[in-house]
This record gives C-alpha cells, structure tokens and sequence, in this order.
C-alpha cells in the first residue's frame, strides 16, 4: 500500500483541503499520515522520511509573497526526496497556485481549489497528466462506475430544439466536466419515427428534445463530447424499430446503457404504436438483444406507475418485476432506477421506506451473471416553479437518496417545472448536486435506522408478495408467469397492476383509487379508508 503524508506548510493552520484530500486518497486505497497545521518544513521532511512516504502533499493558502519563499525552501530542501522517487503534490489559493507553479516543476500536480472531488480522486489513482485525454476516463459504464467510486456517476437528461444549440451544448456540457453520462432527450418523432420519414410531422420538429433525423446527427452530438471529462453517451430505446435503433446507437454513440420500459410506451401511454402486449414482447428482445451484448439495461418502470399516482405497493411490484424480467432475458448488469417523489406527496421517509423495500426483493436476484447497480433520481413532478426553491429541493432529494448509497445520480435539472434545461442550467444543477453528494460522503446520519422507516420497508414488502403472488396465480398455466409477456398484460388489464390515472384506459382499470396517508402512497375504498393488499385483490374478483 502506498502512503501518502499532508499538511499545511509553515505558518498556515488552513487544513480543511488537506483533510478532504487524505479522505479522497483513503478512497483511492492510499496510507494517509495526516501533519496538521503549521507544520515546519523540516517536520514535514522528516515524516516523510520516517513513513518511508510515496506523496508528500503541501498546503499553502496565506500571502503570496510569502508562499512562494516558502515553497522555494522547501523544494531545495526536499531535493533528495524528489531525486528518489518521492513525488510531490502542492494546493492553495489560485494566486498561490500560480507561484507554486513557478518552481520548475517541483511539483507534479498544482490544485486551486477549482477541481472536482473526481479530479482529485482520478489524480490519486494514478493519472497525473493535467491535461487528461480519453484514455484516461473509462468509456465502458460498468468500469466507470468502478473508476470513480466512491463518487456516484452523475447524468443529466439534455436535448434542445435544434441540432445547432443541442451541439453547442453537448461542447459545454464535456468541456465543464459537469456530466459521466449525458443522456440525449430525443423528440418524439426521434424516437417513433426515426426510420419512417414519411410518419413524420415536420410541426413536431425539436419538441421534446433534440431533431435527430440521421446517423451522422448523432454522431455529430457524440463528437461534440470529446472534450473535458469525455463523458458517456445514451439515448432513448424509442417506441418502434427497437433494434434497428438498438444497433444505430451502438454505431454513433457507443450507447452507455440501455433505458426501457416493461409496461409503457406503447398505446396504453399514447407513446408509441404497439398495444400493450406487443410492446411488452418487444421490450423483452430488446433486453435479450443488449443482453447477449452484456451492455447494461435499466428499465424505467416503477416511477410510470408513481407518476400515475399508483399505490407504493405496484411500485414496488413493478420494479421487481422489471429487474427480474431484465435477468430473465439475459441481461447481466441491470441498472435500477429509483425516482423518488412520485408521486409527489410522499415524505422523505415514506419514499426511502419505499424505494428499501424495493431493493429488497431485487437485490437477492443478484449472482455471478446478474448484477444490481443503483440509480437514484428526483421526481419529474415534483418541481416548484419557483427557481429557488427547486434548488433547495433538487439539494434536499439528492440528500435523501444519498441514503441507498447510489452508483448512479440522475441530476433532475432544477428547471424542470420551467424549462427544458440549457447547458449552463445542466451545470449549474450538477454543481449543487456534486456539493450534496460530497456532503453525504462526508459521513451522513443513518436514515434506513429510522423505525418508522424500518415498519413500512417491512410492511411493503409483505404486500408486495401478496400481488406477485396474484400474478402467479394468474399465470398458472405457463412456466414463468412473471417473465410471460401475455400475462404481464393481463396483469393489468384484470386490474391486478392498476393505477387512478388508468381510468378510461382500454388497457388498464383505474379503478385503484390512492391518498397520501402519513406520507404514504396506499390504496383506500371508496369511503377513504386504507385497504390492505389481500382486500384491495379479493374486489377484483
């Protein structure tokens, strides 16, 4: 193991970054001998002489002036250290930042302040250039994740009307560093219609996203991210054509991950062509297809039916049931999403309650060819219009999520309830989120310890057996009820999967009506009264 010794020079007693930096490098798998404040060049020296140190790491934020005499003593006196290996890391203020850089080279990597945890974190895994090209950042998701842990990937939906302002932005966006996956939002027509040109309505152009028409749009937008931290690229799987598509993206973008439904866009959500059962078969190849592939898929399931203000108990149902259809068509890293605030009402301690109970019964689905990575999110929906309090609100539900300890951060950009997010908004959103999640890392409380929280997760997760159970009973008569396409569909076409906002819906019920109760999402009668699962399936009958 090496070891790596850090303190704040001379007179300076400023410690808080030499603390961050050992904790970063303890991270990294680094020995950290922590000196203190105003420490004297020879005590410094002389530990790391005496930890037999491989990094010796100097901090100066006081004058100038001063600094640069100091840090001149000082790299004369460790000339011998330097001479045998021994390497040196210097951070201060930008104006002293610019002196230590005045020393020819003395110092093999200069921090200001400006860097990003994960600069950091990169520089004590061994990357040492200032000036980091795409080989030093991991194009695959899985060995990113791995590369930046114990950070989280951060990933931001972004998609403007036009190519022209769409590539300005992916350019800023990489440039900035501010994103390891940005996921392209796609207009309708991109995502129906892509290879039906005469389907397309040229008056829908650019709504909802960005008006890719050909291959070498997309190709355009993912040269457009070859810059700054080189960040991962993903789409949309679309409503028709899937693999038609599936295969394009791998070819212009070098797609990070796959994102599908099992229930949605189709007919039922007026998002694509397919009826229910139809789409849920195509959405399975689809899985099959990145699968044999052994590219990640993520299902964005659950949070359809939160959306729709479904009980916490389908949610939790239909997010199990999208991990285990991903691993029973041959995906091996299966990435869930957890999008909490929806719907909207829900407390923080109901919603984490929720999304445990969740991982509950996906989690043990784990082996040597099925892998869980944990994507968190805020809500859709859940966005004051008000930029200030959205802000407040993206802080305080990234905070929450901190909780399951997530590989992946979907940053919701604050302008949601507003705008579709421009570039500088998607930086800007990154940067508070970068903040939270730094603060969490730091060492926050124990949420899941909550006794309340403890009850529910318990309590959800005996209901939600309870409707599995339903759906096996449903589809007595194939193999695997829970992966069979027919009886998915029939699941909720007998009401079984139901939500309020299905009503009038030539697929599903809607008859399930739900309150928030204590923070929850539960299902009452008609009188208003909270059902448990067993009386809301035994009314179906």
């Amino acid at each position: 193991m090496k070891t790596v010794v850090a303190g704040a020079l001379g007179e300076c007693v400023h410690v808080a970054g030499v603390s961050n930096f050992l904790r970063l490098a303890e991270a990294a798998g680094w020995r950290t001998v922590f000196l203190g404040p105003a420490v004297s060049i020879q005590e410094m020296l002389q530990a790391a002489r005496q930890e037999g140190a491989d990094l010796v790491g100097v901090s100066y934020r006081l004058t100038p002036e001063t600094g640069e005499r100091l840090l001149g003593e000082f790299a004369e006196a460790a000339d011998d250290l330097r001479s045998a290996g021994v390497r040196f890391a210097f951070a201060g203020t930008p104006p002293m930042a610019e002196r230590a850089a005045r020393l020819g080279g003395f110092f093999e990597r200069i921090f200001d302040g400006s860097e990003t945890p994960e600069m950091v974190l990169a520089y004590l895994k061994g990357q040492t250039a200032v000036q980091m090209t795409e080989v030093d950042f991991p194009q695959n998701t899985i060995e990113r994740i791995r590369w930046k842990s114990p950070y989280p990937l951060l990933r931001h939906h972004f998609g403007l009307p036009t190519m022209e302002d769409s590539l300005r932005g992916v350019e800023k966006i990489a440039e900035a560093g501010a994103l390891d996956v940005i996921s392209l939002g796609i207009d309708q027509d991109a995502q129906e219609n892509f290879y039906h040109p005469e389907r397309q309505d040229p008056r829908r152009k650019g709504a909802g996203g960005v008006p890719v028409r050909t291959e070498e749009d997309y190709r355009a937008l993912y040269q457009a991210s070859r810059r700054g931290n080189y960040p991962l690229m993903r789409t949309y799987s679309g409503t028709d054509d899937f693999i038609r598509l599936a295969e394009m993206y791998v070819r212009t973008i070098r797609n990070a991950w796959c994102a599908i439904p099992l229930f949605w866009f189709n007919q039922m959500d007026g998002r694509g062509p397919w009826d229910l059962e139809g789409s849920i078969r195509e959405h399975q190849q689809v899985m099959a297809w990145y699968g044999q592939r052994e590219m990640p898929v993520e299902l964005n399931e659950p949070h359809h039916w939160g959306m729709r203000d479904a009980s916490d108990v389908v949610f939790v149902v239909s997010g199990f049931l999208a991990a285990y259809n991903a691993r029973a068509f041959g995906v091996k890293d299966y990435i869930a999403q957890l999008m909490f605030n929806s719907p909207p009402g829900l407390s923080d301690a109901m919603d984490l309650a929720k999304m445990l109970a969740l991982l509950d019964l996906v989690e043990p689905l784990q082996g040597p060819t099925f892998r869980v990575w944990r994507q968190v999110r805020t809500g859709l929906l859940s966005y004051p219009l008000d930029l200030a309090a959205a802000r407040a609100h993206l802080a305080a539900s990234i905070y929450v999520q901190m909780a399951l300890h997530p590989h992946i951060v979907h940053v919701v950009g604050h302008t949601e309830a507003h705008h579709a997010a421009t570039a500088e908004d998607v930086i800007e959103a990154c940067g508070l989120a970068r903040r939270v999640i730094d603060n969490a890392l730091r060492g926050a409380p124990d949420m899941t310890a909550d006794p309340a929280i403890s009850r529910r997760r318990a309590y959800l997760v005996q209901e939600a057996q309870e409707t599995l159970e339903a759906i096996r009973r449903l589809g007595a008569h194939v193999a695997d009820p829970w992966a069979d396409a027919g009886v998915l569909a029939a699941a909720v076409t007998s009401g079984i999967l139901d939500a309020p906002q299905l009503r009038n819906n030539r697929f599903g019920r809607g008859q399930m009506r739900t309150r928030i109760v204590e923070g929850a999402c539960v299902a009452v009668d008609e009188a208003g009264q909270p059902l448990r699962e067993a009386e809301r399936l035994l009314a179906l009958l």
